[in-house]
């Protein structure tokens, strides 16, 4: 057995820590880029707590899903400022992006040099830029992976920029910024840190140290994730329900970042780039179909495969009976969804029209490559099929 385990320089996690991120930036620089996905109220005081300590702030805002272009402008504010520390503060679009133009700005060429995919994969050969991750959504887990997800609307595809030189130096994560979270959002962006901590345990490239860690955050998620949709704005609820989910969310990311992913990934990247579908609401939509379709591929053609037990652990952890088996986590995240509300892919314009080109880029996709059995074209079109 051989594996690795690589993660952020540093880790901190706990309400208020926020309040710590000035005096710790000061460590590697005075002037910062502050990379934003939202102007929030915790967006307003974090520039004055900074000021306060002397430090220079120029703000950079990533709307929507970001772009291969919108880490170019990212790196052009950067530059333009002399920036010595790049902050993400927001969701996992601004994550991505901060951790992408802390990549590229020590990095010379063109993006699609080191972009895998439509790019030419090659290797960063110098150590990001000072990156400081704060998560604002449980859910990414961006700020402790090795990848910054980009959208290329060229190709019509969402590809990684990824390295081991891209870990954050320092992630903050302090649930007390998930509490005002809406209900949709805390519904798509808990899904995904659900499902980031169900794929890397199902993968064919499993280990250890995320076993344990995906077994964690499977159980927070599953005690936590309906009481944070349905009462997230209850501060004695919040409390304890969104910690829940802001250690799922970590523990995801530390898990996908050191272990590999599986279908509902690697049909996220093409769907993500052909339509205007949120990452978190493709996850939640397509989890279910998938496990059930690797069940019933596995049973099929490798009955011996020792997934087939793990897929009923995720069922015993998820409903909490010790007597579930793999078919049961199958219902119980079909109902989970429902309650969540979470919309059916054709919301989005998918149709059946696009299940040629989405299977096409879904099946060269690195994340594809994880899953623990590779399904054919019939079966990928078959969940793509009840997901709309």
């Amino acid at each position: 057995m051989r594996f690795e385990f690589a993660t952020a320089t540093r880790i901190i996690f706990g309400v208020g820590t926020i309040n710590e991120v000035p005096a710790l930036a000061r460590s590697f620089g005075r002037r910062v880029l502050l990379v934003i996905g939202s102007e929030q109220d915790f967006v307003t005081r974090t520039i004055a707590q900074l000021r306060e300590h002397e430090l220079e702030v120029d703000t950079f805002t990533v709307e929507g899903e970001p772009k291969i272009t919108t880490a170019l402008d990212g790196v052009h504010r950067a530059r333009s400022i002399k920036a010595e520390v790049i902050i993400g503060l927001g969701g996992g679009s601004a994550l991505d992006t901060g951790k992408a133009i802390a990549a590229l700005l020590t990095n010379p060429g063109d993006p699609l040099d080191y972009l895998e995919v439509i790019g030419r994969g090659q290797a960063l050969k110098n150590l990001a830029a000072p990156y400081i991750a704060i998560p604002t959504t449980a859910g990414t887990g961006s700020e402790v992976t090795r990848n910054a997800v980009l959208a290329s609307p060229d190709h019509k595809v969402k590809v990684s920029l990824r390295s081991s030189l891209m870990l954050p130096r320092l992630a903050v994560i302090d649930p007390m910024l998930t509490y005002s979270l809406p209900p949709a959002i805390t519904a798509s962006t808990g899904l995904d840190a659900l499902t980031q901590v169900i794929e890397p345990y199902t993968c064919n490239a499993t280990n250890p140290m995320t076993d344990a860690i995906c077994r964690e955050g499977m159980m927070r998620a599953a005690r936590s994730l309906q009481r944070a949709y349905h009462h997230g704005n209850d501060v004695a609820v919040a409390y304890s329900a969104r910690e829940d989910m802001s250690i799922a969310a970590l523990f995801g990311g530390l898990a996908l970042a050191n272990a590999k992913l599986g279908a509902v990934h690697g049909f996220a990247g093409p769907i993500g780039g052909l339509f205007p579908a949120p990452h978190g609401s493709i996850c939640a939509r397509l989890l279910p179909y998938v496990i059930e379709a690797n069940i019933i591929a596995l049973q099929s053609r490798a009955a011996d495969s020792p997934v087939l037990h793990r897929y009923a652990e995720v069922a015993q952890i998820l409903t909490g009976r010790s007597t579930a088996r793999a078919e049961d986590a199958i219902g119980w995240l079909h109902d989970l969804c429902a309650d969540l509300n979470v919309p059916p892919l054709s919301q989005f314009g998918i149709s059946e029209a696009d299940f040629p080109v989405i299977i096409a880029q879904a099946q060269k996709a690195s994340s594809m490559q994880g899953n623990p059995i590779q399904l054919n074209a019939l079966e990928l079109r078959e969940i793509l099929h009840q997901a709309i």
